[in-house]
């Protein structure tokens, strides 16, 4: 008498469990209001992963200058999770009335940002101003409209698209 074979086949289970799991996207989210840090932190709370780009103003109280870390554009955040399990999130929470996709008109879908795109954008943004390089010599060989990628510096790996501004060349994210 044979033992029945217990061998596994990994690609099936592994393949299994990825239509399990829903794919996480980051979605752009408008958020009325200014409650763009609520919303992070709501968010945190429950195990999403969030971003807000951030920029620090300098305002004036009592007559002190003060520098304060606020949302660089008001009333968007960037979350990533499954389309719904984002939106139970936001009915759970009470959120719906000051939380909603971005929409593209086209395919009646929310926007979803590719990770790649959001990981550039995220790189981008969390550099303080000390940290650019300016650089002085840039290639003549590059035109408005081609897709650059920056190979070192501190913002190494990103990836974008050479545009013409007041007759400089900068590199759009």
């Amino acid at each position: 008498m044979h033992a029945p074979d217990k061998r596994v086949d990994i690609g099936l289970v592994m393949n299994t469990i990825a239509a399990c799991q829903p794919e996480l996207e980051w979605y752009p989210l408008r958020v009325t209001y200014s409650r763009e840090l609520k919303v992070k932190e709501i968010l945190d709370n429950e195990g999403v992963e969030c971003f807000i780009p951030m920029t620090v103003k300098t305002e004036t109280e009592n007559g002190q200058r003060i520098r304060k870390t606020v949302p660089a554009i008001n009333n968007l955040c960037f979350a990533r999770g499954s389309r719904t399990m984002l939106e139970a999130v936001f009915l759970e929470k009470g959120m719906k009335e000051y939380v909603s996709f971005i929409w593209e008109r086209a395919t009646r879908k929310p926007i979803v940002v590719r990770d790649k795109a959001m990981a550039d954008f995220i790189k981008v943004s969390e550099t303080r101003y000390e940290d650019i390089v300016f650089l002085l010599d840039v290639s003549s060989k590059l035109r408005a409209g081609q897709r650059v990628r920056v190979m070192s510096g501190p913002f190494a790996g990103v990836e974008g698209i050479v545009v013409r501004v007041k007759r400089s060349r900068r590199v759009m994210v």
